[in-house]
């Protein structure tokens, strides 16, 4: 079987994720998000799970690169959160798990401001830029989703669900919530029942509505008038 022409050539890989980053922190968030399911009731899995850490935080701190915005600020975010992580796992420690995940949720809402940022510096629309649309919405539902760790955490009964209602909600389930109350889809399986909850809940709202209003309407905007522009010519 012959290899596409790209894969047979390492320069053209490096090539495009240098040219695509964002592409690349989008792909290695929903690889994480499908291979999570089958680690997540093993303590060995959640180990593998917490060691993709040092693929996905990086390529996060690297689009945090590419942005230009302050690098060094993501690093100080990753390095202790991949490692209080990896420790509170290999340890069996969770209350080190509040501490990386209030790290991990701050690292995911600086990377997704910075892309942000970086998707309204100019009046054009690249490729890049499409990639980094979706990227943002990933490392906002990241990063809520730790915040609800991090709620549970310090507020134990913050959560409830369908299934067994009086234990924790695990970090699929908190996940599952966060894509769908900033998607505004909306669950009834997984839901907030304290105030706190509640309250990171409706902010989480507020940025969806936010997002899709004001980022990926311009997106859309920008796509469309550069459309007519070259129908025009």
């Amino acid at each position: 079987m012959a290899l596409h022409p790209l894969f047979r050539s390492p320069r053209r890989l490096v090539a495009l994720a240098a040219a695509h980053p964002s592409a690349l922190l989008l792909a290695a968030q929903l690889l994480s998000l499908l291979v999570y399911p089958a680690m997540d009731a093993t303590r060995d899995g959640r180990v593998v799970f917490g060691a993709m850490a040092l693929v996905v935080v990086p390529l996060t701190v690297w689009v945090v690169r590419n942005s230009r915005s302050t690098n060094w600020v993501a690093w100080a975010l990753a390095v202790p959160a991949i490692v209080l992580s990896l420790v509170s796992i290999a340890l069996d420690r969770p209350g080190l798990v509040a501490v990386s995940s209030a790290l991990e949720s701050a690292l995911y809402f600086y990377a997704a401001i910075a892309l942000i940022r970086y998707m309204l510096d100019d009046h054009r629309v690249s490729v890049d830029e499409l990639f980094a649309a979706a990227a943002t919405f990933t490392l906002l539902a990241w990063g809520f989703a730790y915040a609800f760790l991090v709620c549970q955490a310090l507020y134990p009964d913050s959560f409830t669900g369908m299934v067994e209602p009086e234990r924790p909600r695990r970090w699929i389930e908190l996940l599952f919530l966060s894509f769908s109350t900033l998607s505004g889809t909306g669950n009834g399986d997984i839901m907030p029942i304290g105030a706190q909850a509640r309250a990171v809940v409706m902010l989480e709202q507020f940025a969806g509505v936010g997002y899709i209003a004001a980022v990926v309407g311009r997106v859309i905007g920008l796509t469309l008038n550069r459309t007519r522009t070259d129908r025009s010519r």
